[in-house]
């Protein structure tokens, strides 16, 4: 019986990090994913939050409509689009509800009736574990529309 137990020493070691490698993949699998949702479902938040704020023809002091909206989707976005690199990623766009026609570069595009549109394109989320040993980023993006309320008495704000 002695002789037998000393062929078996070390195998609980073996055996643990049998079990032990997988089950700690799959748990960091879990974290990614969950962490890669937690991602996008913040982007979303901001742009819902950017729309709202837009709707009421809002702005900041100091600033047109579109910067108003594009400052008030960064501070939603629980620093993900920090930066000059994060407000570049923001897009504000306004159209015609009729023929649905891109209006953002026409004076009064923000007018009431309108539709706006605001989205995060191009963020980039890197995986804790890539992918199939890629080091590519992950590409995300969110976007929300309403229709804009009517317009101040005063007209509406500068784009």
């Amino acid at each position: 019986m002695g002789h037998s137990r000393g062929k078996q020493k070390g195998s609980e070691v073996l055996e643990f990090g049998f079990v032990v490698t997988p089950m700690l993949g799959f748990t960091l699998l879990i974290i990614d994913i969950g962490w890669g949702v937690f991602t996008r479902s913040t982007l979303q938040y901001a742009v819902r939050e950017g729309v709202r704020y837009a709707v009421t023809s809002q702005t900041a002091t100091g600033l047109g409509q579109k910067d108003s909206i594009k400052q008030v989707v960064q501070q939603n976005a629980l620093g993900m689009l920090a930066g000059q690199s994060g407000l570049d990623k923001i897009q504000v766009r306004f159209y015609t509800p009729e023929t649905f026609t891109d209006v953002s570069d026409d004076p009064g595009a923000n007018a009431g009736g309108n539709l706006v549109e605001v989205a995060v394109e191009g963020f980039s989320w890197l995986p804790l574990m890539p992918l199939m040993r890629s080091n590519s980023a992950l590409s995300m993006a969110a976007r929300a529309m309403d229709r804009m309320e009517a317009s101040p008495p005063t007209g509406p704000p500068p784009l």
